[in-house]
């Protein structure tokens, strides 16, 4: 890939002459925490899905907070890149801060939007001191001496007691700690990004909401407030997961999609 928005971005694109489906992925993770919708939407779509900048197999970033500006501006880079003027687009968590942007003011690149596990104001000042604290440590240390701290607020409860998902849940620590130790400069951009509500109104595609009834870093009461400011958007709840719905239930995410979709028949082509 050329640089896009003066960075590298590690993309996967399935190619074809499909429509555009594009999954943008969660802070400490990467693109993979979607695998399983990728394979289950590729013979439909044409499936494009990337690592933030500073983030997964993407470019570090010199920044001292990476901000949620920034990544949404690569987001509309990297579609400009491909020349695609028209695109399905789901977001997890910080993916759903860079999707709620670009509906909300790019109405035209985006034909219909899933929001995963987030939140269209800014972090809880509740949080904010313990994320900080975590993120001085991932800086200096890395996320290993944090892992036990971070994986309740990544998973839900009913994932990490499962003794049949240990090896998943070994994966994705793994994942986790993995990380370099610049990621706190893409944790400073989540942690100190403003609100967009007063902007949700401008979303006019298609709108489905995901939540876990175990997320507890952006929780029901989160979801149900973007659900009431975008014109015409639907919730699902999804049983026993947490913020990281796309892995602790694959089947139970991609059948909200296809819901998402059936609901709005919104198989036109892209351009």
């Amino acid at each position: 890939m050329p640089p896009l928005n003066g960075t590298h971005l590690h993309v996967l694109d399935t190619g074809g002459d499909l429509p555009v489906l594009v999954f943008s992925h969660g802070l400490l993770f990467n693109s993979r925490m979607f695998d399983r919708q990728i394979e289950h939407f590729k013979p439909r779509f044409r499936v494009i899905a990337y690592d933030h900048r500073g983030q997964g197999r993407s470019a570090d970033d010199p920044a001292r907070s990476i901000s949620i500006e920034t990544v949404t501006a690569d987001a509309l880079a990297l579609l400009d890149h491909f020349g695609i003027q028209n695109a399905h687009f789901a977001g997890l968590s910080m993916g759903g801060f860079v999707g709620m942007r670009l509906a909300a003011r790019h109405p035209e690149r985006i034909a219909s939007l899933v929001l995963l596990e987030t939140a269209a104001g800014p972090e809880s000042a509740a949080f904010i001191p313990r994320y900080t604290w975590m993120n001085r440590v991932a800086r200096w240390i890395g996320l290993w001496p944090v892992a036990d701290q971070v994986m309740p607020i990544l998973f839900g409860r009913t994932f990490l007691a499962d003794p049949a998902r240990a090896q998943e849940k070994a994966r994705w620590r793994a994942e986790l700690t993995g990380n370099r130790r610049s990621i706190w400069r893409a944790v400073n951009g989540v942690i100190e990004r403003e609100g967009i509500e007063g902007e949700l109104a401008n979303i006019r595609c298609p709108t489905t909401v995901i939540v876990g009834d175990e997320d507890v870093a952006t929780p029901l009461k989160r979801a149900q407030a973007i659900v009431a400011a975008i014109p015409g958007a639907a919730i699902v709840r999804i049983p026993n997961a947490g913020h990281s719905s796309t892995i602790e239930a694959p089947d139970a995410v991609i059948a909200a999609m296809e819901g998402h979709f059936a609901a709005r028949s919104p198989h036109t082509r892209s351009e």
